[in-house]
Formats: structure tokens, C-alpha cells, sequence
């Protein structure tokens, strides 16, 4: 992530999820209550009465001429807007009615406290009502513009509810209704309405031109509020062919209501590519006689031919069946094979961008497609390689099964081997013809490994004879989003050449390793802790293995990064526990702990010291657990639509820019309105 992005992403601090609609309206008709006890007099109407009733009369009179506009429009906006192609929900449609409802008290009483202290009369808090009434609507038309994205023309008709009930009600009980009296249409349907008498004294002071005003500030205001989003949504248009609107709209549409509407954004905006997904699976053996069968008992290739110099196809690229051996490592027959134990998945995608949208939860649905305990660490890709939608997760599965299907197991394996080059530190095992490489940067602070930087490195391995290579991105000590670099690892940094250099070394020396039949244990804990804690679905995986005598221990935990000095914590729990020093903590960098706070990392709200007590936990547990495995590995690529090379920082900068922009361009627009409404009164 680049600052950039992190300035976008931490904005989701002020990211709530919408009350259910009758607690808003409980909300709503209490407010409505209490501002009727500060503002009306019951007993200029109704004579001395007890107090206990005067108190429940002014009340009413607030929830009737306050709180029944909010009502109606909470329920009716939805209809009205759903009626018409929108989406706006009865949670949103009441929260929007109750905030309305605020803003009319607010300017109410600012007004009654202005009056008083200037020396106005009743009219002018009813000047002040007007405006307040024109207002709502405007901020009704704006987010109905937002969320439901209907034309100006359709929007003002579920926008001007509130507006409209509330000036019907003062129309009404002002008298101002008695003004169409002779007419046939007074006599025929509006007699019953003339309600003057029962109305509150203070709307005597309502006049003709109060409603006259009403109806033309909402016009003004309507044209305010269409220039002020054509004004923000060209830069948009213009540089990434989508609107700001539709974004603003799946946006709000996933915090608030968990729908996936901002999918259909992000796939507008998004590009084919073509990625690889590697996988290493661990098979127990249904015999043991079967292990005779792991050592390197043949230097013949599957037609006959030797291949002992370790060539392989012209392409670099083993067989579609699998069957190629291009170190002359022998098969193990799959009848010998027994469950499979666990299963390491690696796309080369990022798993975001928040919550469960996009690739969000991909770290957990690879986990679960896996036949024994899934390990789907973090892989070399930024938020450029984040999928658009949970569809695109199918094709990365997919492309897993395959590879699996295709793996040709063997018993054997390296030990583990930490190689170090400037930050980099890189924690390697070659398990038959594929390599597991984890790399860190701890104890300097880093975020996402680029996609180019991370094939980069792969191609380090391949140089020095490791055809497949799982180079996962260990994601484990990150700063915060605070200050201009947030450690993404680009192309041309110092960093990937530190990274490439290991790479290279790890894969050097994992060729020529002495290998050995390989033991594997596992243990997983999903623990207490919930996605708010930092903590994903899948909470925290162990796998401990041993070959030539050497043991390393994998721990991942399904989080997005790690507070910095958490991992050391974690790997001296590890070593005190069992005794092994070859180890490393891996994060999935899962984003449904990113739903609505940007920087969630393990160890923010999570106490360090229960997390590596569990971690020790399952070390242990892993370590009894070890047994013989076969293992085997591959790679296949599948074709998804992600966001696209340079459209994340693109994206970012604009929304960032119309943040910036967005509040100055606002203020103008506010006061021009401002102004024409000041003419509007002098003129009435």
C-alpha cells in the first residue's frame, strides 16, 4: 500500500454499519418529543391544565409537527425510491430522515436563540424553517443521487418527502390553506384540511410567500446540488471512464449494508491478467512400506530416457500430466498415498480490497478448499492485483485444484535454510522439485512485495534450478499508516535487490542441499478473536516439518501485518517451546479485518503476550504431531479480472484529490446558494 492509498483507506475510521430502522425511528420520535416540550405552549391553546398533560401535549405537538415528516419519510422514501430503479434501504432511508429531522431542530432553535437575542419576531425563526426545510432537501437529493444513482429529475421525488409532508403540515395548520377558500377545488377537496384553529399560535406568523420561498430555494438548491457532483465526477470520467458516484454508492452500499454493489464498480474498472497459483500438498502414506519408494531410485524420465543433467522442456515448463521429473526424482506410487494432511496455496493475486469484496476472503475460501489443514500465506502482489469481485476467487481456485491434481509426490525434501541479503531475510525448503521460500524485511517495517518485484525473485530460483517456487511474502512487521512511506516494495527500491539477491542465494543453495525423507506435524487454533480483534476466520496455523534431521517451524496467522516487534515475540515463544530456531510468522493479509478500519494489524488490539502463548501452544502440538509425508507441488495460471497496473494508485489519487478539492468546491456552491437564497428574500 502507498501512502497515497493509505490516506484513502484510513478514512474508513469514519465508517459506521446503519442502525436497524426502528431504533433510528425510536431515535427520531424522542428528539421530535423533546424539542416539542423547548418550542411549544399547550396552554395558549388549550387553557391550564395539569402539568403532567401540558408536558404530554407539547410533546406530541413536537412528534406530530416534527417527527411525522421523518416518519412518513422514512417509510415512504424507499418505496418511492425502489418504485423508480433505486436502492436505498429502509436503514439507510431512516437514518437519512432522522438527520434531516436534527437539522431542522438545529436551525430552529439557532434561529429562536437569534431572535431573542436581536429583538426579531416569530417570522423570522419561520424564515429560518424555510431554509431548513429547502436544505433536507437538498441533502436528500444528494445522497439519493449517490446511492441510488436515478436521474436529478427522478431523485426529487423520493428526495422532497420530508420537505414536502413538513410544509404540508405548516400549509395546513397555519391556515394558509384557507386561502383557496370559494375556489371549486377548495369547497370539493381541501375544506377538511383548514385546521388553522387547531394549529399552534406561532404559525400565525406563517405568510403565503413562506411556501412561495420554499419552492424556490429547492430549485435553487437542486441546482447547486447537480453542480457540485458534475464538478467532481468529470476528473473521474475522464481518467478512469467510471463515475465517483457509483463508487460512493458500493462503497456505502458494503460498509453500512454489507451488499457487493462496489464489485460491479471495481469490475468496470478493472483488467484481465494472467497469474500464477502454486500449491504444495502434503499426503500422509496409507503404508509405510511404501517409503522405500521416496529416494531417488531412478534417473529416468516418465518415456525412458535419462535426464539425470536436470533439463526439462524447451519452455522451462513441466508436462501438462505432471509426470515430468527433471531432477530424476521418482514418484511415489498414489496407492501408497493416504489423506492429505495440508496444503499450502499461493496465488499471486493481494488479497483486498476490504472486507469480503473482491479477493477480500480469499486467504479463508482457499483454506477451506483444501482436503487437509489449508496454509494460504500471502504471495508477492499489491493492491494493483487485488480481484474485483468474489467470482474472480473461483478462477484462482480452480487453478489450484488443477496444479494439485497434477502434483507428482515424492518423500523427499531439504532442510530449511535462512539466507540474509541487506533487510532481506528468507527462510527456504525444497520439497521435491518445489521450493517454499518465506521473506521478510522484519525488523524494518514493510507492506506489499510488488507483482513485478515478486517475479522478479522467482526467476532468481528458477535461474539456479528450482523450476517451482511458493515465494510468499511473510507480511509481518508494518508501522501504520502514519508518514509518507509505508514500506510497499517496488521495482528499483534497495529492498528488491535485497530481495533478489536472496532469492537467488536461497535458490543456489537449496539445489544443491542434501535431501531426506520428510516428517510433517500441524496444529490450528481459530481462536476467540474476530476480524474487529485483527484476527481472521482462520486465526493461527502451525506447521512444523523435519528433514535431514533439521526442523522449521511455519506459523501463520490470518491477519493483515504485524505491530513491529510482535514477530521476534512470536519466534522466541517458538524456540523456548520446542527448540527450533528455523522459523517464521507469517500473516494471510486477509482484508476482512480491513472492513472498516484501514490499519488493523495483529498485535494492535490483541495482547502480544496471549498470542504467543497460543502460538507456543500449537509449536508444541505440531511438533508431536509430526509424521512421514509425501509431498509434491506444481503451478498453474489462471486467467482473472483484477484492478489493473497503476488503477489502485490511480483511483486512490483521485479520490484523495476530491476529498481535497471536494470540501472548497462545496463551500462555493454553498454560498452561492447561499447568496441566491439572501435575493430570494429580499425579493419576497
Amino acid at each position: 500500500m502507498t501512502a497515497t492509498q493509505g490516506r484513502l483507506a484510513d478514512l474508513s475510521r469514519f465508517v459506521f454499519r446503519l442502525p436497524h430502522w426502528p431504533r433510528t425511528l425510536s431515535v427520531a420520535v424522542l428528539i421530535a418529543g423533546i424539542t416539542g416540550i423547548a418550542v411549544f405552549d399547550a396552554t395558549s391553546t388549550i387553557g391550564p391544565i395539569h402539568p403532567v398533560l401540558l408536558v404530554g401535549q407539547d410533546a406530541w405537538q413536537g412528534i406530530f409537527f416534527i417527527g411525522v415528516p421523518t416518519l412518513v419519510a422514512a417509510f415512504t422514501t424507499t418505496t418511492v425510491d425502489g418504485a423508480l430503479g433505486g436502492d436505498l434501504t429502509y436503514n439507510a432511508s431512516a437514518l437519512l430522515a432522522l438527520c434531516c429531522e436534527v437539522l431542522v431542530v438545529v436551525a430552529l432553535v439557532a434561529a429562536g436563540v437569534v431572535g431573542v437575542l436581536a429583538g426579531f419576531d416569530q417570522r423570522f425563526v419561520f424564515d429560518a424553517l424555510v431554509v431548513a426545510l429547502a436544505s433536507i432537501f437538498a441533502v436528500r437529493l444528494f445522497v439519493v443521487l449517490a446511492v441510488s444513482r436515478l436521474s436529478i429529475a427522478r431523485a426529487c421525488l423520493p428526495a422532497s418527502i420530508q420537505t414536502v409532508v413538513g410544509g404540508l403540515l405548516l400549509f395546513v395548520y397555519s391556515g394558509t390553506v384557507q386561502l383557496l377558500e370559494g375556489s371549486s377545488a377548495y369547497d370539493a377537496y381541501v375544506a377538511w384540511l383548514a385546521r388553522g384553529d387547531a394549529g399552534p399560535p406561532a404559525f400565525e406568523a406563517v405568510a403565503p410567500d413562506h411556501f412561495a420561498l420554499l419552492a424556490a430555494l429547492c430549485v435553487v438548491y437542486a441546482a447547486a446540488v447537480w453542480a457540485f457532483l458534475v464538478g467532481i465526477d468529470r476528473p473521474w470520467r475522464r481518467s478512469l471512464g467510471v463515475s465517483v458516484l457509483d463508487f460512493v454508492r458500493g462503497f456505502i452500499g458494503h460498509v453500512a449494508e454489507g451488499s457487493r454493489d462496489l464489485e460491479r464498480f471495481f469490475e468496470a474498472l478493472g483488467q484481465e491478467a494472467i497469474v500464477p497459483v502454486s500449491v504444495v500438498s502434503f499426503r500422509t502414506l496409507a503404508d509405510d512400506g511404501a517409503q522405500s519408494a521416496d529416494a531417488r531410485t531412478s534417473d529416468d524420465g516418465p518415456d525412458g530416457t535419462n535426464e539425470s543433467d536436470g533439463t526439462d522442456q524447451p519452455d522451462g515448463t513441466d508436462e501438462p500430466n505432471g509426470t515430468d521429473e527433471p531432477n530424476g526424482t521418482a514418484g511415489i506410487d498414489p496407492t501408497a498415498l493416504g489423506r492429505e494432511k495440508a496444503r499450502f496455496v499461493l496465488p499471486m493475486v493481494h488479497p483486498g480490497p476490504m472486507g469480503e469484496i473482491g479477493g477480500g476472503n480469499l486467504p479463508v475460501r482457499a483454506a477451506r478448499r483444501a482436503e487437509g489443514l489449508g496454509f494460504p500465506p500471502h504471495a508477492t502482489a499489491g493492491h494493483d492485483f487485488n480481484l474485483v469481485s468474489g467470482r474472480e476467487v473461483d478462477a484462482v481456485l480452480d487453478a489450484a485444484d488443477r496444479a494439485h491434481a497434477s502434483a507428482t509426490f515424492t518423500r523427499e525434501a531439504t532442510g530449511p535454510t535462512v539466507t540474509r541479503s541487506g533487510a532481506a531475510t528468507m527462510l527456504g525448503q525444497g520439497f521435491g522439485e518445489t521450493a517454499l521460500a518465506v521473506n521478510t524485511f522484519a525488523p524494518s517495517t514493510a507492506d506489499d512485495v510488488d507483482f513485478a518485484v515478486g517475479q522478479s525473485a522467482m526467476a532468481e530460483f528458477r535461474a539456479a534450478g528450482i523450476g517451482t517456487v511458493l515465494l510468499a511474502d511473510a507480511h509481518n512487521c508494518h508501522g501504520g499508516l502514519d508518514g509518507p512511506d509505508l514500506g510497499h516494495v517496488t521495482p528499483g527500491s534497495e529492498r528488491s535487490y535485497d530481495l533478489f539477491a536472496a532469492a537467488g542465494e536461497t535458490g543456489r543453495t537449496l539445489a544443491d542441499a542434501a535431501r531426506g525423507p520428510l516428517e510433517l506435524g500441524v496444529a490450528d487454533d481459530p481462536t476467540e478473536w474476530t476480524p474487529a480483534d485483527g484476527i481472521g476466520p482462520l486465526g493461527v496455523r502451525v506447521a512444523v516439518t523435519r528433514a535431514t534431521d533439521v526442523e522449521a517451524a511455519y506459523v501463520l496467522i490470518d491477519g493483515n501485518n504485524v505491530v513491529p516487534g510482535v514477530r521476534e515475540r512470536l519466534l522466541e515463544a517458538v524456540a523456548d517451546a520446542t527448540g527450533i530456531d528455523h522459523a517464521e510468522v507469517l500473516t494471510t493479509d486477509t482484508h476482512v479485518v480491513n472492513r472498516t478500519r484501514a490499519d488493523n494489524r495483529v498485535g494492535e488490539r490483541i495482547d502480544g503476550g496471549e498470542l504467543a502463548d497460543l502460538v507456543a501452544s500449537l509449536a508444541r502440538e505440531a511438533r508431536a504431531d509430526l509424521e512421514p509425508v509425501a509431498v509434491g507441488g506444481g503451478t498453474e495460471h489462471a486467467r482473472v479480472v483484477v484492478f489493473g497496473n497503476d488503477r489502485t494508485e490511480t483511483l486512490a489519487t483521485q479520490a484523495n484529490t476530491a476529498l481535497s478539492l471536494g470540501g472548497a468546491l462545496a463551500a462555493a456552491v454553498t454560498l452561492l446558494a447561499m447568496a441566491v437564497s439572501l435575493l430570494l428574500f429580499f425579493v419576497t
